[in-house]
């Protein structure tokens, strides 16, 4: 879908449209062009409730809600700090794929089913949500813009690295420079009511296997 200013080439299309996608075996057919693609099952909004007052599922912060990160499908689980009794959590937003940014502001919406286990894990400090991955894990940060919500993401893979897994704050930085990720999970809304989530992906080593040694 294109929606006009929306996204990051609203400069280049102006008017609204839609096009439709046909999703069959793991395979997506673009029906506009024929393009096909594998599928990559994901849920957009994966949240809790908010330390205070209430906030609707479109938008992301340290509770989660619409984080729009494809890596949070098939396999990942999601550590969300806990703010409200029963912690209230939130799913859905199903997509049969959805890229880095959804810069125009959709993936390939799709109804579906999907099978969720819940743990309550106690004593872990995260304060953002993580995505847990065979081979990585990832930090999330949301802010007004996306310089802020990058740096959101670095602080909180570094101060994991710091205080769960004894690394200097110097170590830290050198190691996610030179081994991680830093990337975009959602950046299409527009400002001034807009937001931009960020993600830094930090690989499993022998020194840091989770984010948390509390497993």
């Amino acid at each position: 879908m294109v929606i006009p200013e929306w996204g990051q080439l609203i400069d280049k299309a102006q008017s609204p449209q839609t096009r439709i996608f046909n999703v069959k075996d793991g395979v997506i057919t673009m029906e506009s062009n024929g393009v096909t693609f594998p599928t990559r099952p994901m849920f957009g909004v994966i949240g809790v409730a908010p330390a205070s007052g209430e906030i609707g599922t479109f938008f992301a912060d340290r509770h989660g809600g619409n984080m729009d990160d494809h890596l949070n499908g098939i396999g990942a689980t999601v550590h969300l700090p806990v703010f409200q009794p029963g912690g209230m959590l939130a799913i859905g937003d199903m997509h049969a794929s959805m890229g880095d940014g959804e810069i125009s502001g959709t993936g390939v919406e799709i109804g579906g089913k999907g099978i969720i286990k819940v743990d309550l894990i106690k004593g872990n400090a995260g304060g953002w949500p993580i995505t847990e991955l065979k081979d990585s894990w990832v930090t999330h940060g949301t802010a007004s813009n996306i310089q802020d919500a990058l740096k959101i993401a670095c602080d909180e893979a570094a101060k994991l690295l710091v205080d769960e897994w004894g690394f200097t704050i110097e170590d830290a930085f050198i190691f996610l420079s030179v081994a991680g990720d830093l990337g975009i999970a959602q950046n299409c809304h527009p400002l001034p009511d807009g937001f931009a989530v960020a993600k830094m992906r930090v690989p499993k080593i022998s020194r840091a296997p989770h984010p948390f040694k509390n497993m």
